[in-house]
């Protein structure tokens, strides 16, 4: 299976077209994530560009340093959400027990939902020191977190089902609401805040 990180944009764009079922549903949901942190990077890279000596700064370093961490993270489940659907795909095709393929296929989208949730927490900092020329931008990255969540929950909810233990999928199910929960009021705070801004 290619690494999708390492195609151009034209041809992975034609990968999601493709017949294929993987890179599906899971994988698009990264790969919004990764957009969305890396706009909120490249607006603490144009607020840090600028002289100040105020305390903020320490603070959009600290985001930074969150921030950088993150994205090669969400990016590489772009290709591990593949990966594990195409393990999936393979027990299905031998007619074997599929349990162990389906619980990581699960993990996944729920490890991109945690991901961008904490993303989501560092937004309200960048938010609270952008310039206002890049408020916008951090505007779109924070619907593009918000939508890389939901889309990785919708990809939860699709294979949690299909799962046998009771426990496991209780505790993803519950995990799954709260992280939908917190990353949408995470994301009208800082929207809230913006639109207040922009008046």
């Amino acid at each position: 299976m290619p690494s999708y990180s390492n195609l151009s944009l034209g041809d992975l764009l034609d990968a999601f077209a493709s017949a294929s079922p993987a890179p599906g549903g899971g994988s698009a949901a990264a790969l919004t994530g990764a957009l969305g942190i890396s706009l909120l990077m490249m607006a603490i890279g144009i607020r840090m560009s600028r002289p100040s000596g105020s305390p903020e700064s320490f603070e959009l370093a600290d985001a930074t340093e969150h921030l950088r961490s993150l994205r090669p993270a969400v990016a590489s489940l772009v290709d591990r959400d593949a990966e594990a659907y195409s393990s999936v795909l393979a027990a299905l095709r031998m007619k074997v027990d599929g349990e162990s393929a389906m619980h990581a296929a699960t993990e996944v989208p729920l490890e991109t939902m945690r991901a961008c949730r904490r993303a989501l927490r560092e937004a309200q900092v960048v938010a609270a020191h952008a310039i206002g020329s890049t408020h916008g931008d951090v505007g779109v990255a924070v619907e593009l977190l918000r939508a890389a969540v939901r889309a990785a929950g919708i990809t939860v909810d699709a294979n949690v089902g299909s799962l046998k233990d009771a426990e496991y999928v209780n505790l993803v199910r519950t995990e799954r609401q709260r992280l939908d929960a917190e990353s949408a009021a995470d994301a009208e705070t800082v929207l809230t805040f913006l639109q207040g801004r922009s008046k």
